[in-house]
């Protein structure tokens, strides 16, 4: 049986919604239909959603849009998204896109829970 990627592991803490990312890489089409088809039913409603990034260390400009419709649909539901544990090289993309000023990214989930208080 083929494995299905990408590969995310959810879990519910406090007042939030952790969504760890499994993959090292999430670079093909299918793979961010995959992730968009496992994500997008966690935000119906007011949710407070953290995506956990520390496994993944190659993504495609195409996560970033699909980041970018999380993102606006937790805005409309009146919820709040964050990020943490991205990688120095994924960060770049981020600062390069200017993503880094629209997205609140935290070092840990930790941090990102915090932030959640």
């Amino acid at each position: 049986m083929e494995e299905v990627k990408p590969r995310i592991s959810v879990y519910y803490a406090q007042n939030a919604t952790i969504v760890t990312l499994a993959d090292e890489k999430i670079l093909d089409d299918e793979d961010i239909r995959a992730l968009e088809d496992s994500i997008m039913p966690l935000i119906d409603g007011p949710v407070n959603l953290v995506i956990d990034f520390s496994n993944v260390n190659f993504l495609s400009s195409a996560v970033l849009g699909l980041l970018i419709r999380v993102s606006k649909r937790i805005n409309e539901n009146k919820g709040r998204l964050k990020l943490c544990s991205i990688g120095p090289k994924i960060y770049d993309i981020f600062k390069i896109t200017r993503l880094d000023e629209i997205f609140d990214i935290y070092p840990d989930v930790k941090k990102a829970m915090q932030s959640l208080k």
